[in-house]
């Protein structure tokens, strides 16, 4: 199994509609085990409090683990999500750093943690997923 390139990952992540076209989650970097996804906060990402809401840093940080997750090559799907909402957003851009605990042949334990790009730290969230299969070259939607 070979490892898809960030190119490869850009275009197999386009077809997350929700993730890209509704919250606009972007990759930045990505390769096996590790992730770095973020957005600019709109409008659209605020509560009735003016903060972002925290559905918006739950998918961000699923999107990250969901990147990284697949970067190797094998599809996984979460199984269990938590996060701990620590405070705040204070900046105007929201960053998810996912790294893998373990990554298995069967189950994958990865951590995101969610700051601001002035370096506050508002959330943290853990996942297990379960690998699937290997992605399809070429069929990656």
């Amino acid at each position: 199994m070979e490892a898809l390139s960030e190119e490869e990952l850009r275009e197999l992540f386009k077809h997350d509609h929700y993730a890209t076209d509704a919250c606009d989650c972007t990759i930045e970097e990505a390769r096996p085990g590790y992730a770095r996804c973020s957005f600019e906060i709109q409008q659209k990402h605020r509560n009735q409090r003016g903060e972002v809401m925290g559905g918006a840093l739950f998918t961000l940080g699923d999107f990250a683990i969901a990147v990284a997750s697949n970067a190797s090559g094998m599809a996984h799907v979460a199984v269990n999500c938590n996060i701990e909402y620590l405070t705040t957003v204070k900046g105007s851009r929201v960053i998810a750093e996912a790294k893998a605990d373990r990554d298995g042949r069967h189950l994958a334990f990865y951590t995101a943690d969610i700051t601001d790009e002035l370096g506050t730290k508002v959330a943290k969230m853990t996942s297990v997923g379960f690998a699937v299969g290997e992605i399809p070259r070429g069929q990656e939607h």
